[in-house]
């Protein structure tokens, strides 16, 4: 092994330390936010008794499920029973591997160490685990693994609600996981690559996704909704129908996996959002943050990605402590028969629009943004409005007065 190579792994088992701690400690702060804001918007107080302002109380709620006795049901398929949680939290950590958190960092470092040899590495250093050539298509792939942890835990549990929850959950995410996809083809149309550094330079050279691509990036938020089993799309875990559906038998650290891949997949949603949309680490109004790599840009950039992504958190909550969940026929209409078919034909629009303006020599700059903004404003407008007026979308039919 070179010495580079060697500068190469050293730097990315570092990387994964630290972007794993960063992971687990921001769950517990999502958990704590979300406790904090559902109490402000209820008009309580929420945790405040366990450190300052309650912020140690996700540790103590570990500590506790530590201390719960770990029940297996007798009936249960047991190898799979504890295998599924896992199956559910690692697909959420992987996705987070390719999404890039900062501008490169300058690292410089030549020494050796007895028996392991000469480490070597000079250069900006990606700040991401792994910059894959096809880390759109890394995303997708592996974020799709995650229905399985959730079905296994059902099926092996031997409870009919638990199965209940799980296939619920594989119908909602399999179906929700085809618009996901369709919804982000603008970004690879507009940016022409499928790698999120690339798409993130798009973003700083034009203007940001979520201005050029508004109706996509509505439909892609609202399919991420659906995939962390959020409201009002939290269907598999009804707990008037189904106790609690997928993991109504598990306990202990177990049952405290599932949650932590629900508000691992809120994080990583999340960064995604921010990356493919909101330019991911770029800093608004300033070409500062491109040119020769430095500590201070890293540290800028990496801020403004996480003041972008925490936005986004916000959302979600938001989005949970106000709006009710839907019937779950409501949630398979929203996704198989609006959803599906307005992306296709936003796909062929927008497509369509674009090569008008590349011949008439419109390919970037102000006036290429402006025209994908207007259109975008016009589909908007007219697929909300459709939505507004499609009582057979949402399952509510006309009833005549007196009947």
């Amino acid at each position: 092994m070179t010495p580079e190579l060697k500068g190469f792994v050293l730097l990315s088992l570092i990387k994964i330390v630290v972007v794993f701690s960063v992971m687990m400690v921001g769950v517990m702060m999502v958990i704590w936010m979300e406790r904090r804001v559902s109490a402000w918007k209820q008009d309580r107080l929420g945790p405040n008794r366990v450190g300052p302002q309650g912020l140690l109380q996700s540790v103590a709620d570990g500590i506790k499920n530590f201390a719960k006795e770990d029940v297996i049901p007798e009936q249960a398929n047991k190898l799979l029973f504890v295998v599924a949680p896992a199956l559910s939290f690692i697909p959420a950590m992987l996705t987070f591997a390719v999404i890039p958190v900062a501008a490169p960092l300058p690292v410089d470092f030549d020494f050796t160490v007895p028996i392991l040899g000469q480490f070597v590495h000079s250069g900006p250093m990606p700040m991401m685990i792994a910059d894959l050539p096809i880390g759109m298509l890394f995303i997708v792939a592996v974020g799709s693994l995650s229905v399985y942890g959730i079905v296994l835990a059902g099926w092996s549990s031997a409870n009919k609600y638990s199965l209940l929850g799980g296939l619920r959950a594989s119908a909602q995410m399999v179906s929700y996981e085809v618009a996901l996809g369709f919804s982000f083809v603008g970004v690879l149309m507009l940016a022409g690559n499928v790698t999120l550094p690339e798409i993130v330079a798009h973003q700083q050279d034009s203007v940001w996704f979520v201005f050029a691509l508004t109706l996509g990036f509505i439909l892609f938020f609202v399919s991420n909704l659906a995939e962390t089993n959020r409201l009002p799309f939290d269907l598999p875990e009804t707990e008037s129908e189904l106790v609690t559906g997928f993991h109504t038998e598990y306990s202990s650290m177990k049952f405290a996996m599932f949650f932590m891949a629900e508000y691992t997949h809120i994080i990583t949603g999340s960064a995604l959002v921010a990356t493919l949309f909101l330019g991911g680490w770029d800093i608004p109004f300033t070409s500062w943050d491109s040119g020769d790599p430095t500590v201070l840009k890293s540290l800028l950039t990496l801020a403004f990605f996480a003041m972008k992504t925490l936005f986004f958190i916000y959302v979600f909550i938001w989005i949970r402590w106000t709006l009710p969940r839907f019937r779950f026929d409501q949630l398979m209409q929203l996704g198989w028969k609006f959803m599906l078919p307005v992306l296709l034909a936003y796909i062929l629009i927008l497509g369509a629009t674009v090569l008008v303006l590349d011949s008439i020599g419109w390919s970037s700059g102000l006036p290429y943004g402006a025209a994908l903004f207007v259109m975008n404003a016009v589909l908007v407008y007219i697929v909300f409005f459709i939505l507004d007026n499609n009582r057979l979308l949402l399952g509510r039919t006309h009833r005549k007065v007196g009947t």
